[in-house]
């Protein structure tokens, strides 16, 4: 490259239109996945203290989000459940009944016959009384055992309509026991993300909130979430996972370990996610309050910043509110 003066590279950032002809990365409605809270009763909305803006919606509301959500060109809702104290049991036994909420609000988004994928968590803790997303054998999580549940939840979901079962739990050998299980079931189409590479992270909060499960933990994740300080077991971790059937896989946190997600998709030929969790989009909302910062400008930052690392979409509560800026200004 020649030096300066030759080079000013200044040039190409002069004016509005020359910095849009170079732009490297864009962001699109298409990039977006919803996250939605679903709660009992009718007309129900239930704000969230640790999460501004966002709502927890009974099941007729979230069938108007889905519906907003097509409107705005945003490809994918994902749901998860408040569920209510007297039904979480230590076994999780509410996520195998198949008129539980999720499964109730996807054949209601589906019933609505809108061009909007359901995306459903396969996981236990929203319905376990200890707060962890596996069955508890003598003080410790028992890997096999949950897969075996975890499977059969996997089928109920895919028999509700849910069109991406997305399992989250970090249990070993998961992904390939619901492939399998979706198989012999018939449902062939039912995509797999894997929460591949999911930390055990301290930006959660209030997600468990929002579902009803952050009082209720009993210890930490730890055992089964990834350590937060290694990189290079992420890979192994997502070899795995496809090797056993995984259409997508997917980065949790995101915006903490954008490196995670640049060193998946750089390394392998699958559709990479990554979820601006709770914790990251409450700090943005906590400093908008506070005047600290343009909310607005971090927000789109913040979500330009994962499609740089490489993701191919993004799970953001922010979702709504992004789609409609970028619809209003393409």
């Amino acid at each position: 490259m020649p030096a300066f003066p030759e080079t000013r590279l200044r040039r190409t950032r002069h004016a509005d239109w020359s910095r849009r002809l170079v732009r490297e990365t864009k962001l699109t409605p298409n990039d977006l996945v919803w996250p939605l809270f679903v709660i009992a009763g009718d007309r129900v909305r239930q704000p969230i203290a640790s999460l501004p803006g966002v709502e927890r919606l009974s099941i007729d509301l979230i069938v108007d989000a889905a519906r907003q959500a097509e409107q705005l060109g945003i490809p994918a809702i994902a749901l998860f459940p408040y569920t209510d104290p007297a039904l979480r049991r230590e076994d999780g036994r509410e996520g195998l009944n198949n008129d539980n909420l999720v499964c109730r609000a996807t054949r209601a988004v589906k019933a609505a016959k809108l061009n909007v994928g359901v995306i459903l968590d396969v996981a236990l803790d929203p319905y376990t009384s200890h707060g962890h997303d596996g069955l508890i054998r003598d003080g410790d999580i028992d890997n096999d055992a949950t897969v075996e549940v975890l499977a059969q939840q996997a089928v109920l979901q895919a028999q509700a309509g849910a069109d991406i079962l997305a399992p989250s739990d970090m249990m070993d050998g998961r992904v390939g026991a619901i492939r399998a299980a979706l198989e012999d079931g018939g449902h062939t189409q039912t995509q797999i993300l894997s929460y591949a590479a999911k930390y055990a992270s301290a930006f959660y909060g209030p997600f468990r909130d929002a579902v009803g499960s952050g009082d209720l933990l009993k210890g930490d994740k730890r055992s089964y979430q990834m350590d937060p300080a290694n990189a290079t077991e992420a890979l192994r971790e997502v070899a795995l996972d496809i090797e056993e059937g995984a259409d997508m896989v997917m980065v949790k946190p995101g915006g903490a370990y954008l490196d995670i997600v640049q060193l998946i998709a750089s390394n392998f030929d699958v559709p990479t996610l990554a979820y601006q969790v709770s914790g990251e989009y409450a700090m943005i909302e906590a400093a908008r309050q506070k005047g600290w910062i343009d909310g607005d400008a971090a927000m789109m930052e913040s979500l330009l910043a994962f499609k740089r690392a490489g993701a191919s979409a993004v799970f953001t509560y922010y979702a709504p509110k992004v789609a409609t800026l970028l619809n209003t200004n393409p």
